[in-house]
C-alpha cells in the first residue's frame, strides 16, 4: 500500500480533517486547553471556530495545521493520525495540502509580493514556472497583480491580506486554515476575503476560520464553539 503521507493517498470521500479527544498544554503540568475535544470538519464547508479570548482558537488552528503537537488525542486526515507523524512528514502534509491565512498577513518583508505567493508552492515541490503562472492568475483575480513587484511595506493592509489569500490558494490545498482573517480589514476587503473562502469551500476545500466576529460566524456553514 502507498505511504499515507503521499499526496493524494486519501480518497476524496474519506478525506476529512478531524480531531479526537484533543488536549494541549503549552508546558508540562500547565493548564490544558480543550479538555478532550472531538470534532469532524465537514469537507467542502466553512467551519468557524469561535469562543471567548483565551479559549484556544488560534492554538487549535496551529494544531490542525501541524505546527503544534497535541498533549493527548490526535489530528487525523482520512482517519490517519497526522499529528503523530515525524517532522518531515508533517512538513510535507503542510506544504502540499494546507493553506494558511493569518490575521496580519505575515508576509516576508524582504520578498516581493510575487515571491511571497510562489514560496508556499516551492516547499511542496512544484515547479517555479507553473507557480509563477498560477500566482499571477491569483494576484490578478484579487486585484493586486499590479503590486507583484512590490514588497509588503509598499502595499496597504487590505492588499497584503489579498496577497496572503493568494499564497494560501496557490497550491490548490485541500484545507485552508484562517486565523481572524478579517480582523484588521475594512468592510470591502473583509468581503473579498470571505467570498474567496466560501468559493474555496464550494470547490471542495475544507475551510476552518478562527474568529470572534459574529458576522463572520453567521456566514459559516458550521460552528465549533470553544
Amino acid at each position: 500500500m502507498a505511504s499515507p503521507w503521499v499526496t493524494g493517498w486519501w480518497s476524496p470521500v474519506a478525506d476529512a480533517l478531524a480531531i479526537d479527544n484533543l488536549r494541549f498544554a503549552y508546558r508540562r503540568g500547565g493548564d490544558e486547553l480543550f479538555g478532550g475535544l472531538t470534532h469532524r470538519f465537514t469537507p467542502g464547508a466553512v467551519t468557524a471556530i469561535t469562543g471567548a479570548s483565551g479559549q484556544g482558537k488560534s492554538t487549535l488552528l496551529y494544531l490542525l495545521g501541524l505546527l503544534l503537537s497535541p498533549t493527548a488525542g490526535s489530528v487525523t486526515l482520512g482517519g490517519v493520525d497526522v499529528s503523530g507523524a515525524p517532522d518531515d512528514q508533517r512538513s510535507r502534509v503542510r506544504a502540499t495540502r494546507i493553506g494558511f491565512v493569518f490575521q496580519d498577513a505575515a508576509l516576508d518583508p524582504t520578498r516581493t509580493v510575487l515571491d511571497a505567493v510562489v514560496e508556499a508552492g516551492l516547499y511542496g515541490g512544484q515547479t517555479l514556472g507553473a507557480l509563477r503562472t498560477r500566482a499571477m492568475e491569483l494576484l490578478d483575480q484579487f486585484g493586486v497583480a499590479h503590486r507583484a513587484g512590490h514588497r509588503p511595506g509598499q502595499i496597504s493592509g487590505g492588499q497584503a491580506q489579498r496577497v496572503a489569500l493568494c499564497r494560501a490558494l496557490v497550491t490548490n490545498p485541500d484545507f485552508i486554515l484562517a486565523d481572524e482573517p478579517t480582523g484588521n480589514l475594512d468592510q470591502e476587503n473583509a468581503e473579498v476575503v470571505l467570498v474567496a473562502l466560501a468559493r474555496a469551500a464550494a470547490s471542495g476545500c475544507s475551510v476552518v476560520v478562527a474568529t470572534h466576529d459574529a458576522g463572520v460566524v453567521g456566514r459559516c456553514d458550521d460552528v465549533l464553539r470553544l
